[in-house]
């Protein structure tokens, strides 16, 4: 299994620490990491109360620069199974899983899901398409009951049970974009997170700054979104909750095209905010984009 990941000192080096400290005691419950907020999430909607759910990159935090502390390579390196989303999202994976010597099972959670390309990139974002995210609760559920035979059947029904509300939501999500007309269906978000949910929705996001939050935009490629949006338009403007504002204030500024408000790409919010569970986060991205889009459909 190749994870896409590029070797980091930062992570070798939080391992190298651990290696330093003595073992603890392993709990009695199952361990079980996840890579990220939005993932971790659907681990624990799955098992329940049947292990305990440890992610990595937490709520609010930018998983394509983040750099894993000892106390993550502790938590890899005790871990049973472990949840990446794969698609090259995890840059720091590979060595922190490599040089923790855990004897985890590792299960990338979008198998099977058709990638699409952004600028030649693989973009992986796979979670911003509902029934992409029915596929990653399939491939948790297989993963667990593996690991937990004794209580496949509970997983199951955890897991039929979500995917109910997925579909549920997914069906909601179709049914009122539809309705949108062709001229108030184009997006502008900081980076390009929003692929998936475009194709599965008939949307269209522009974005200054690739798949990749660590890249930086040149001053002509700015120069242009900025000179087609003056030309075209787009229906709102949106700021990312992992991401600074400043592009998206620019851009607004130029084209006087306003903010529609805040969208959850690639983590939750913390406790108390709008996007506190993958269900929580389409609800908040949906009625933030209804709210922007549809403004002027009946003005």
């Amino acid at each position: 299994m190749t994870l896409y990941t590029p070797l980091r000192t930062v992570a070798a080096s939080a391992v190298m620490t651990l290696v330093a400290w003595p073992a603890a005691a392993h709990d009695d419950a199952m361990q079980i990491v996840a890579s990220f907020s939005i993932l971790g999430d659907m681990v624990e909607e799955v098992v329940g109360d049947l292990a305990t759910v440890t992610t990595i990159v937490g709520p609010d935090a930018d998983a394509h620069v983040y750099q894993p502390s000892v106390a993550d390579a502790r938590a890899v390196a005790e871990a049973d199974v472990i949840f990446v989303n794969g698609l090259g999202f995890e840059t720091w994976s590979d060595t922190l899983i490599a040089e923790s010597g855990t004897e985890a099972t590792i299960h990338v959670a979008t198998d099977g899901i058709m990638p699409i390309e952004v600028d030649g990139e693989i973009d992986p974002h796979a979670w911003n398409s509902l029934p992409n995210g029915v596929l990653y609760v399939r491939n948790i559920a297989d993963a667990v009951a593996e690991a937990m035979p004794d209580h496949a059947d509970e997983i199951a029904a955890n897991a039929e049970a979500y995917i109910a509300e997925l579909e549920a939501l997914d069906a909601e999500t179709r049914a009122q974009l539809s309705e949108l007309p062709d001229d108030r269906r184009t997006v502008v978000t900081a980076h390009d997170a929003f692929g998936y949910l475009a194709d599965a929705y008939g949307l269209n996001f522009l974005a200054p700054v690739g798949i990749d939050t660590e890249a930086e935009p040149s001053a002509q490629d700015l120069a242009v979104l900025i000179e087609q949006l003056q030309a075209e338009g787009a229906a709102a403007l949106f700021v990312e909750n992992i991401t600074s504002p400043a592009l998206v204030e620019q851009i607004s500024d130029e084209t006087g095209i306003e903010i529609g408000g805040r969208l959850f790409s690639d983590a939750l919010s913390e406790r108390g905010g709008p996007a506190t569970s993958y269900l929580a986060m389409f609800q908040h991205n949906l009625g933030a984009l209804l709210d922007a889009l549809g403004s002027d459909v009946d003005g």
